[in-house]
């Protein structure tokens, strides 16, 4: 009897073990959480697990895309958004699914006021010299007034999918001229490589949350900056066969570049 006690102990520490580091990732503010990765996304693999009612569990800002690429994902204050082929930005219904997105609790670490025109580049430099490692992941939202912004959005794919550098080469492109809104995303370390995108992935959405999508190009005129410093990472595979099946052991930073930019 006390055998069989001492198993049943073993057996319940475990599993509130098990349950308490499973919550304690969806309560702690600082954690960069994933689902999936971007050489799976690269590819092919375009059919995800976790719904956005889950993903929501584990950040209120973020950026993504949807089953079958159906668009460009950009969450911000908890509400998520689908920019689809069309430009146009759609709320997001909880029940649909990800192939590859990442979130965050944002809470801002530094606030900093731009107000020099500076294009994609020279905003990329800017940032850097803003922060205090390059090796720790950051969330960034920048808000204001842009003399310009360029955009795509990718359109939903069919079965069998083409390798998503095969897909961006029929891309929408859209353009803003001075208008108001938020450029959200990421900045992730270079050591990342193969699992997120590293440096600079952002999105953009209009101030009246109606257009957007993934940033090509901007030229800022006078805009704010905040910066969440993250230095946990939590990232949830997918269990599928299409990611069992997937070769992610090749090099793909060249086809990431065509793809980002």
């Amino acid at each position: 009897m006390k055998v069989i006690s001492y198993l049943w102990l073993v057996v319940f520490f475990v599993i509130v073990v098990a349950i308490s580091g499973y919550s304690s990732v969806q309560e702690k503010k600082d954690v960069l959480f994933q689902a999936s990765t971007v050489n799976a996304l690269l590819e092919g693999v375009y059919d995800g697990e976790m719904t956005y009612e889950q993903l929501k569990r584990y950040g209120d800002f973020g950026l993504g895309t949807f089953n079958g690429l159906d668009g460009e994902m950009i969450g911000l204050e908890g509400k998520f958004y689908q920019i689809k082929a069309d430009g146009i930005a759609y709320l997001v219904d909880g029940s649909m699914r990800t192939p590859f997105a990442v979130v965050t609790y944002f809470e801002p670490d530094k606030t900093v006021l731009l107000d020099k025109s500076v294009d994609y580049k020279e905003l990329q430099q800017h940032l850097d010299n803003l922060l205090p490692t390059k090796n720790i992941f950051y969330a960034l939202k920048i808000e204001g007034i842009f003399k310009y912004i360029k955009t795509r959005s990718i359109p939903k794919q069919n079965k069998p999918y083409p390798p998503l550098v095969e897909v961006v080469k029929n891309q929408p492109i859209f353009e803003f001229h001075n208008v108001k809104g938020t450029i959200a995303g990421f900045r992730c370390p270079i050591y990342i490589k193969g699992i997120n995108v590293p440096g600079y992935h952002l999105h953009f959405i209009t101030e009246d949350r109606k257009a957007g999508g993934h940033l090509l190009e901007c030229q800022l005129q006078n805009v704010r900056i905040e910066i969440d410093y993250t230095s946990e990472f939590y990232m949830v595979l997918p269990e599928g066969a299409e990611f069992y099946k997937a070769d992610l052991e090749k090099e793909k930073h060249q086809e990431l570049e065509k793809v980002e930019k």
